[in-house]
């Protein structure tokens, strides 16, 4: 089998399985009671918080536990508007959003807060002139994706930071979830940044496992109360063994990161250079600096991708349409239709989404594969 969706989910690392089936077998009391097996768990907890904020640079208190990606944009969106409704409702965002931004800032709007969707290039990227001009006296938060799900585009935090830098009372959200260990932490953990979300599933951890990076100072509303647990911010009884792996996971990607990063750009070309002189296929991702070295998408024209997805599948490749969460609803991609690509080519969309360990002779054997297929989608549509 040759897996090239690791932006849908990856699988869990073995060591880091090891890590959950240990806690959950020897150190499975709760971390809020008061006995001494509750006192384990907790210092193991605190002991994962510490060591994931040690591999990010920030402080213990800076990391909040969540549920995954999703709940994490959800709680930062919603809870920044909960906590600043008296000093604004205007929100600034991309066109080109994961949906878990993208239906919470929709249910914000139903509210009454006012949202900018932002409009992207060629390449899916905002520009940051346009981030300047959205601002309002009432705005009071800029929420951007690191990396985009679909294409791979690379979003300028740097330059938004720079627009935000005066304005301290903007919350500035980042998306990380396709962009941790992508070889691009500068541009993620900038000095303006406030909230960052990560997705453990995405970087070999178990699934519905995740955390927000929380500047300390910048105040969020909770979504789950409860009994109290994170600081009253989150509640809900920690998931211990999930979160113990995700801190193993992260160390075990980020103590690599650069030959991880050079691996997958030294795969996705292999295949990029390979497809691109084929004269119906339109490519969505481009081999530059704006784009994450783990995703590729393209077009076969005349083909519907989840045709493509299928064919592949045959042949035990497994990739995927331009999104997960929308590939089974048979969905255009939005950010395909955002860079205005024509309906008829978009829905022709394939991704390929790779990880550091995918080789460049599963590279060839996609590209062998690929010649065949394409040989028998031309006869189908001669």
């Amino acid at each position: 089998m040759i897996y090239f969706d690791n932006s849908a989910t990856t699988k869990v690392a073995p060591s880091v399985l090891e890590t959950y089936q240990k806690v959950s077998e020897q150190i499975w009391g709760n971390p809020s009671s008061l006995h001494n097996f509750g006192e384990q768990a907790d210092h193991l907890l605190e002991q994962s918080r510490q060591q994931i904020a040690d591999l990010l640079g920030v402080n213990l208190s800076e990391i909040l536990f969540t549920s995954g990606g999703t709940e994490g944009d959800n709680w930062v969106v919603k809870g920044t508007a909960m906590e600043k409704r008296a000093f604004g409702r205007h929100i600034i965002t991309s066109s080109v959003e994961h949906p878990a931004v993208h239906n919470s800032m929709e249910q914000l709007a139903q509210l009454g807060y006012e949202i900018t969707y932002l409009p992207v290039d060629e390449e899916g990227r905002v520009s940051a002139a346009d981030v300047a001009a959205a601002i309002r006296p009432d705005t009071i938060l800029v929420s951007v994706m690191a990396v985009n799900n679909e294409v791979g585009s690379i979003q300028p935090l740097l330059e938004i930071a720079d627009v935000l830098k005066d304005k301290p009372t903007i919350h500035f959200h980042i998306d990380a979830v396709q962009g941790i260990g992508k070889g691009i932490p500068e541009l993620i953990f900038n000095d303006r940044v406030d909230f960052i979300t990560f997705s453990g599933h995405k970087f070999h951890a178990p699934r519905g496992i995740g955390f927000i990076y929380a500047r300390a100072g910048k105040r969020l509303a909770p979504l789950m109360t409860g009994g109290g647990q994170e600081r009253n911010l989150r509640s809900g009884t920690e998931n211990l063994p999930a979160i113990a792996g995700m801190a193993r996971a992260l160390r075990l990607m980020l103590e690599n990161e650069s030959d991880n990063v050079a691996n997958e750009r030294a795969v996705r070309q292999r295949i990029l250079d390979h497809v691109k002189d084929f004269p119906k296929v339109t490519l969505f991702s481009q081999p530059n600096d704006h784009f994450a070295p783990h995703i590729l998408c393209f077009a076969i024209e005349g083909v519907r991708g989840e045709t493509i997805v299928h064919a592949f599948e045959d042949h035990d490749i497994y990739i995927s349409t331009t999104s997960a969460c929308s590939s089974k609803k048979h969905l255009a991609s939005s950010t395909l239709t955002a860079m205005k690509v024509p309906e008829q080519v978009s829905t022709s969309a394939v991704r390929v989404s790779l990880d550091e360990n995918n080789t460049l002779a599963e590279a060839d054997t996609f590209n062998d594969v690929f010649d065949q297929l394409y040989e028998q989608f031309k006869k189908i549509n001669s």
